[in-house]
């Protein structure tokens, strides 16, 4: 079961210009979502971890996110 709203993720593919997104679509989007929000939480772990804390910190996101 994901963990994010089906509802919520098609609302941002609307608001980023599709008109109509199909429920096959929204679940791949949700699950693709997922999967990149969990690959970036991993390296801006690693990168607080490396820093000496055990907070993920905005730097430490943003960081990652240059990254991927």
């Amino acid at each position: 079961m994901a963990d994010l709203p089906i509802a919520a993720v098609v609302r941002i593919a609307k608001k980023n210009g599709a008109e109509r997104v199909g429920s096959d679509a929204a679940a791949v989007l949700v699950t693709k979502a997922e999967e990149y929000i969990a690959n970036l939480t991993k390296e801006a772990n690693r990168l607080a971890l490396h820093a000496g804390r055990k907070t993920i910190k905005e730097e430490d996101v943003e960081l990652a996110a240059k990254s991927a």
